[in-house]
């Protein structure tokens, strides 16, 4: 088994299937494009199809998702997103171990992301650190974090 359930009975699954895909993309347009208006054309982007992409389940409910990308030599988190609902109970550290896992497995030396600026201290706890000035990114401020692996 590539996954596992935690405590609280979060499974983060790497994407196999299309119903998995598309319960991955529902709960990333909950968050971005309905919650922070990013556009819609932005939240889909060229690198779907060749990204790692991951749903994590709360009792068959998808309530988080994120994506991993080639990145130069590194490896690219991206599109990290839990419910509203469900913030705050350590979804999102568990969906961080899982992608870290995948990373680290497929002999990724180091994790960029580029963190929303108010989530950067969520990264900070991960042991991500802020490289460079903030910028942005579909109109949301945002800082380059890197980890080695």
């Amino acid at each position: 088994m590539s996954h596992h359930a935690d405590h609280d009975g979060l499974d983060v699954r790497v994407v196999r299937t299309d119903a998995e895909y598309d319960d991955a993309l529902a709960v990333r347009f909950a968050v971005f494009v309905e919650e922070q208006g990013v556009p819609k054309d932005l939240e889909v982007d060229e690198y779907e199809d060749d990204a790692v992409h991951f749903v994590a389940y709360l009792d068959d409910d998808p309530v988080g998702a994120a994506r991993l990308r080639e990145y130069g030599d590194d490896a690219k988190v991206e599109r990290v997103a839990v419910l509203p609902p469900h913030r705050g109970e350590g979804h999102g550290a568990e969906i961080m171990r899982e992608v870290e896992g995948v990373a680290a497995a497929r002999d990724y030396a180091r994790i960029v992301l580029h963190a929303q600026t108010r989530a950067a201290g969520f990264y900070d706890n991960r042991g991500y650190e802020r490289v460079g000035e903030e910028f942005e990114e579909a109109g949301i401020p945002h800082v380059e974090m890197v980890k080695n692996l």
